[in-house]
C-alpha cells in the first residue's frame, strides 16, 4: 500500500468505492456504483454472498419477486438472460441468495472485474489514511483506509475514495434481559447451548432439537411469529412439544397487524394465522414479562421475569429463541466522525424519520444521502444498519438509499436529490424483520427532494 500523503483530486477519484457487506443492499450499492462509472469493491465476511440471508434461507419471507429485485440491478442482469422470478409466491431467504444476490455478483465480477466482490474478507477498521479521529486538517483530502482480514489470517488495507457500510445487523442481537443488558446467567446458558438464534430451522435441519420438547421464544416481531408458527406445526406432529410466547407489551395486537386488509398477504396471514394458535392455547402467552435471570437446572433452564404481579419464572425449557431484534455493530468505525442519533444509534437526520415510537416500516418518508450524510465526508452507513435499533427498515428503502449515494458521489445532485419511496399502507414491522424484504406498490409515491 502506498506511504503517500498528499492526494489530488483526480488521484482520489481513481480509488475505488469500498461497500462492506455482500447482501442485497451492498450489491445493489455495488451496480449503481458500477453504472454510474464508479469502481465499486464489495467487502463480504462470508465465504459466500448473501451469507447472513442463508443463514435463515428456510424462512420463506412475505414479499414477491416484484418488490425485491433493485432496478438498477435487474437491468445488469438482464443481458445473462436473467429474469425477474415472476407470480405472487414470496421466496425464502435461500431463494434470494441463491436466484437473485449470487447472479448479481457473477455480473459484476465479469463486468466490473474479479475483485470488485470478495468474500471472505472481513472488515476489522475503517479510518483516514495516516489520521486518527481526533485530527481535523485536511481530512477530506486523505483516502479512507480499510483493515481487511482475509480467511487465510492475513490482513491487507484498502485505499478508498469513499466507503459504503451495507454490513448489517445480523449477528448483532440484542440481549433478553431488560434494560439494554444480558439477564443475569444469559452469557453462561448461551455457552451451554439452551439459546438458539432468532430463527431456528425447527422443521428441517434442528427438528430433533424442538421435538417434544419446550421452547421458549421471546420478542414480538415476525422473526419470533415465524418461529411460533413453525413450532406450532411440529407440535402437531410430535406430541408433547410444549410453546412458550414471552413479550415484554402487554398485548400482541401490534404484531397480529392488518390481516386481510395487509397489502402483503403473506404478512397478513402471518399474524392472523398467531392470533388464532394464542387464543386456542396452543402456544402459551406470557405478557408483560421482562427476562431478569437464566438458571441451568440439568437439560433444562428456569427462566426468571418479572411481571406485573411481581416475580414470575418459567420453568423446564429446552432452548430459548431469543428474537429480541439486533443492533449495530459500530466498533469497526470507532476512528471515523460520525454524527448518530444517542438513542437509535442511526445517522441523525434519519433518526427521527424512523424513530418507532412514531413510525411503522410503511409510514417511514423517503430518504436519501443526505439523511445518511456524517461529518466523515464520503462515508456512509445504509440498509439495516443505517436504522441502528430502530425496526422500521424494508429492503426497498435500502435500494433506494444506495441510489440517491452512487448519484450523489458521481456528482449528480439532482438525481441524487429526487428521492422516491414506495411504502406500504398497512400492515406492521419489527426490528428482528429488519433483513426481510420489500414493500408493495401503491396507487402514488411519496417523493422528497430536500431535507
Amino acid at each position: 500500500m502506498t506511504s503517500k500523503t498528499t492526494w489530488t483530486p483526480a488521484e482520489l477519484a481513481e480509488l475505488p468505492v469500498v461497500v462492506i457487506g455482500a447482501g442485497p443492499v451492498g450489491l445493489a450499492a455495488a451496480g449503481h456504483l458500477y453504472e454510474r462509472g464508479l469502481r465499486p469493491v464489495v467487502l463480504e465476511a462470508g465465504d459466500e454472498v448473501g451469507a447472513a440471508m442463508r443463514s435463515w434461507g428456510h424462512i420463506r419471507t412475505f414479499t414477491p419477486w416484484r418488490y425485491i429485485v433493485d432496478a438498477t440491478a435487474e437491468k445488469l442482469l438482464a443481458p445473462t438472460g436473467w429474469f425477474r422470478p415472476i407470480g405472487d409466491v414470496p421466496p425464502t431467504g435461500a431463494e434470494i441468495a441463491e436466484q437473485y444476490i449470487a447472479p448479481l455478483a457473477a455480473v459484476l465480477r465479469a463486468e466490473a472485474g474479479a475483485d470488485s466482490v470478495r468474500t471472505g474478507a472481513r472488515v476489522v477498521a475503517v479510518t483516514r489514511q495516516g489520521m486518527d479521529k481526533a485530527r481535523s486538517l485536511g481530512r477530506a483530502e486523505r483516502p479512507f483506509l480499510v483493515r481487511v482480514a482475509n480467511t487465510d489470517g492475513a490482513y491487507e488495507e484498502i485505499l478508498a475514495r469513499a466507503v459504503i457500510d451495507a454490513s448489517g445487523t445480523w449477528g448483532q442481537p440484542n440481549p433478553l434481559g431488560g434494560s439494554g443488558l444480558e439477564a443475569v446467567g444469559e452469557g453462561v446458558a448461551a455457552e451451554a447451548g439452551f439459546l438458539v438464534g432468532p430463527l431456528p430451522d425447527v422443521t428441517g435441519r434442528d427438528r430433533g432439537r424442538f421435538a417434544g420438547r419446550t421452547t421458549l421464544v421471546v420478542g414480538m416481531g415476525h422473526s419470533a411469529a415465524n418461529t411460533l408458527l413453525n413450532l406450532a406445526q411440529l407440535a402437531r406432529e410430535v406430541e408433547g412439544t410444549r410453546i412458550v410466547w414471552a413479550i415484554r407489551a402487554d398485548d400482541p395486537s401490534r404484531l397480529y397487524g392488518g390481516g386481510e386488509a395487509d397489502e402483503l398477504p403473506d404478512r397478513g396471514k402471518l399474524g392472523t394465522d398467531l392470533r388464532s394458535l394464542v387464543h386456542s392455547g396452543a402456544i402459551e402467552l406470557v405478557a408483560s414479562f421482562t427476562t431478569t435471570a437464566l438458571d441451568i437446572d440439568g437439560d433444562t433452564v428456569t427462566v426468571h421475569g418479572v411481571a406485573p404481579e411481581g416475580a414470575h419464572r418459567i420453568d423446564g425449557v429446552h432452548n430459548v429463541a431469543a428474537a429480541t431484534g439486533f443492533r449495530p455493530d459500530l466498533a469497526m468505525l470507532a476512528e471515523l466522525r460520525l454524527d448518530l442519533d444517542p438513542g437509535l444509534e442511526a445517522p441523525v437526520q434519519l433518526a427521527p424519520l424512523i424513530d418507532p415510537a412514531f413510525h411503522s416500516c410503511g409510514s417511514v418518508p423517503p430518504h436519501g444521502h443526505r439523511a445518511l450524510a456524517h461529518p466523515e465526508s464520503g462515508f456512509f452507513i445504509v440498509g439495516m444498519k443505517a436504522y441502528g435499533r430502530a425496526p422500521t427498515f424494508l429492503i426497498t428503502t435500502g435500494n433506494e438509499e444506495v441510489r440517491s449515494i452512487a448519484a450523489a458521489l458521481a456528482g449528480d445532485l439532482e438525481a441524487a436529490d429526487e428521492v422516491q419511496l414506495v411504502l406500504p399502507e398497512t400492515g406492521v414491522c419489527s426490528a428482528p424483520q429488519g433483513f426481510r424484504t420489500g414493500t408493495p406498490e401503491l396507487d402514488g409515491h411519496q417523493s422528497l427532494s430536500k431535507y
